[in-house]
């Protein structure tokens, strides 16, 4: 077959790419302008449901990294992705300026109104929007194998000060989630440090599991697939309320790429929305939504999924921390460290 390579569009020599164009003679230097003319969403690994990101649509590309440090750094960057996913403690560390408007008004929408000042990363109402919030996770107790505490769980966050608990406990590596934990009284936060085994989010789970540690304050998210097959497991979410940690996804202010708005919605409907719900994601969308698909899991997944009315509203986010106010936290975190001797 004869084939004429000017009559071929740009946009036809980007989709065919560089194999397609030098089995036919296209020169290959315009083989080198398929990587940039696709739109690349970044997140660091595991913060993204996995069928989400492989249905992205056709002239996009996921890009796991290691860290969210590295996608906030990519965010950075003068040729930055197109959409980043990041929690909101690492949003809104960003420089100010580093994220554009949405620009998706009827998606936003959809969501509950609790889920609006997570949008604005908590800044001001008349600030735009500038995040998809598209799922949201209370930090809980997880317990293996102490049906005594769980049966105590009316005393909440307080279960955490055990004396059985001393070194058999993992906390979160963020001191400002481990405070709004007990509050910021030193005696309580002497006391729950003294508990620590580890502050490890990361393998947090992993030392539970393995035996090492009896309990752990970690994201719901990872925990509710876990509750459905290992008896040993159970979860407390105190009454009183807990912090919220929220998925975002963001737009850094160089990017171009037009939103794939029927790709982000499908979070929010349909088979992936179940999907998504099985694996401990939860989009914040209206109970009167939710209420009847998680009405489908067994009762005590269901309530930790979606909580009485008063317990969620009893929850609450933990905005940025301006220099001043992080320094102060920071300083109370030190003073309330152990002594060497314990």
């Amino acid at each position: 077959m004869v084939f004429t390579p000017v009559t071929l569009s740009r946009r036809r020599l980007l989709r065919l790419g560089l194999a397609a164009g030098m089995a036919v003679g296209v020169p290959p230097l315009l083989g080198g302008c398929r990587a940039s003319a696709r739109a690349t969403l970044a997140f660091a690994s595991g913060t993204l449901p996995t069928p989400w990101f492989k249905a992205l649509p056709a002239g996009w590309r996921a890009r796991p990294l290691d860290q969210p440090a590295a996608v906030l750094a990519a965010a950075a960057d003068p040729g930055p992705p197109a959409l980043v996913g990041l929690s909101d403690g690492w949003a809104g560390a960003a420089a100010a300026g580093l994220w554009q408007p949405l620009g998706a008004p009827r998606l936003l929408e959809r969501l509950a109104e609790a889920a609006k000042p997570a949008s604005r990363l908590f800044g001001p109402e008349a600030t735009p929007p500038v995040a998809f919030p598209w799922a949201f996770s209370p930090w809980v107790i997880l317990l293996r194998s102490r049906p005594d505490l769980v049966r105590r769980g009316s005393e909440g966050w307080g279960l955490l000060l055990d004396p059985s608990l001393r070194q058999r406990l993992v906390l979160p590596s963020s001191p400002r989630v481990c405070m709004a934990l007990v509050g910021e009284d030193p005696a309580r936060l002497r006391a729950l440090r003294l508990q620590a085994l580890a502050h490890d989010d990361r393998d947090g789970l992993n030392l539970v599991l393995s035996g090492n540690a009896e309990a752990a304050v970690l994201p719901l998210r990872r925990l509710v697939p876990l509750l459905r097959r290992d008896q040993r497991l159970a979860v407390v979410l105190p009454a009183s309320g807990a912090p919220l940690t929220w998925q975002m996804l963001l737009r850094p202010a160089g990017a171009t790429e037009p939103l794939p708005l029927a790709w982000l919605a499908e979070v929010l409907e349909g088979p992936l929305l179940d999907t998504l719900l099985r694996a401990g994601w939860v989009p914040p969308l209206p109970r009167r939504v939710l209420q009847p698909l998680v009405a489908r899991f067994p009762a005590p997944v269901a309530r930790l999924l979606l909580p009485e009315p008063g317990v969620l509203e009893r929850c609450w986010s933990l905005p940025p921390l301006d220099a001043a106010a992080a320094l102060a936290l920071q300083s109370r975190w030190d003073a309330a460290a152990p002594s060497p001797a314990g």
